[in-house]
């Protein structure tokens, strides 16, 4: 098989996993379906777990979250783990809980902006909806399932520019008056209740359930635009939720295809975009409570942190030929160049010349181009799950990823090349039984 066809096929996959995966709750699942598919063992916290034999398994929380891992016949304390973190949820707009609007013989939901979202992408697109529903059985049961209505079912739309004639130099947006969505278009004396809409998806998706009421929802609104491999070479890959299901998909499948002799940990935390404090997010309990879990006692823990590594994968800004003004001189990355190394002096990025030389190191041994991001010294420096990791577990960490365009837009933009060099890298990651 060439190379070109293994990035096709890696690219027709990770495109299928994001379309599979409109929220962290789906994302969760589709990547637990594949870990089980390769022989990874589910776990559940409820459960005691004992002493592992060497294996490989995984577990999630508050089905947003997952951590999946190898472990290997020798010690943990004498080898350390390879982390790999990134995070499953997306800037996006997410139903309220009584959102119930008619206008104009119109219905329309309210909703919440989640996250640092670019707004001005999500007018006049086809939205859908997805997420978790929580219901009541005939017998007074709490259950929980997943949603996705998987059609077009929804609009923002625009006001036309001869009613907002300075629309295209100052549109402001005002987040709750300009975003509710139309839903459909009502009758007089027409009362729609938005649980019974969820209960209707739920018995057409699930026939067998007994669903007897909803009581609540987690629902978000998406683009159902599928991802593409766009470009006259093909040379990017434009879709939602680029930021940062890809980093989630291409850690899954280094990890699903490695060696599994080194001690390997992917986890993908949910809430990143909005501080990551939560039971499911990298300020929650999720990855410490696991590793202590592996480890007889605090000593063979501290011993095994110590010699652990953590590469935090998060999309990089790449530099966009027409704002290229925002970028350093010498830090703008550029697509299909590999990955990017990300630094910060005032520590926005876990990455410090240690944990930077180990991949550039990697990056070599499987000829691997690697670039550099620091942010321009006036603006400010975004953050990832990097420095919460670093700080809370004392775990050698770094930052990097892949260079994308638009990011937190409802449409993003990455290269196609990109995502097949730093599997290799992670995959050699995972496999390197040293830190050097």
């Amino acid at each position: 098989m060439t190379d070109t066809s293994k990035v096709t096929r890696f690219n027709k996959q990770l495109c299928q996993f994001l379309d599979d995966s409109p929220t962290p709750f789906h994302a969760t699942t589709e990547m637990g379906e594949r870990l089980e598919q390769n022989g990874f063992e589910r776990l559940n916290e409820l459960d005691s777990w004992g002493v592992l034999p060497a294996g490989r398994y995984y577990v999630t929380r508050n089905e947003s979250a997952i951590i999946a891992f190898s472990v290997p016949e020798t010690a943990l304390e004498e080898t350390g783990f390879r982390l790999v973190g990134a995070h499953t949820d997306s800037p996006c707009l997410q139903v309220k809980p009584q959102p119930e609007k008619v206008k104009q013989s119109l219905f329309q939901l309210g909703v919440e902006v989640y996250g640092g979202a670019l707004l001005n992408p999500w007018f006049d697109r086809d939205l859908s909806m997805a997420g978790r529903v929580s219901y009541v059985d005939s017998k007074q049961t709490i259950n929980h399932t997943l949603i996705d209505f998987n059609k077009a079912i929804a609009t923002i739309p625009s006001l036309a520019i001869h009613l907002d004639r300075e629309a295209n130099e100052n549109k402001k947006i005002n987040a709750q008056h300009h975003l509710p969505p139309i839903v459909m278009q009502i009758s007089a004396g027409d009362n729609i209740d938005f649980r019974e809409l969820l209960k209707l998806q739920v018995n057409k998706q699930y026939p067998l359930l007994d669903v007897a009421k909803v009581l609540d929802y987690e629902i978000s609104l998406y683009d159902t635009q599928p991802a593409a491999i766009t470009g006259m070479n093909d040379d990017f890959i434009s879709s939602a939720r680029l930021d940062n299901l890809l980093s989630c998909y291409v850690g899954l499948d280094a990890l699903i295809n490695s060696d599994a002799t080194q001690a390997s940990l992917l986890i993908c935390s949910d809430h990143e975009e909005v501080g990551s404090v939560s039971t499911s997010g990298a300020q929650g309990s999720f990855l410490e409570s696991v590793l202590i879990r592996l480890c007889r006692d605090s000593e063979q823990l501290h011993r095994m942190l110590q010699r652990s590594i953590m590469i935090s994968a998060d999309n990089a800004h790449a530099v966009h030929p027409n704002y290229a003004d925002k970028h350093d001189t010498e830090h703008g990355p550029k697509l299909n160049h590999g990955p990017v190394i990300k630094t910060n002096a005032n520590q926005r990025y876990a990455t410090n010349s240690e944990t930077s030389a180990y991949f550039r190191l990697l990056c070599e041994q499987v000829d691997v181009p690697v670039q550099d991001f620091v942010v321009r010294t006036d603006m400010a420096c975004g953050s990832t799950i990097g420095p919460l990791t670093a700080s809370a577990l004392g775990v050698r960490t770094l930052d990097i990823g892949v260079p994308t365009f638009a990011m937190h837009s409802i449409r993003e933009l990455a290269g196609s090349q990109d995502p097949t060099m730093l599997n290799k890298v992670l995959i050699q990651f995972f496999n390197n039984d040293t830190t050097n």
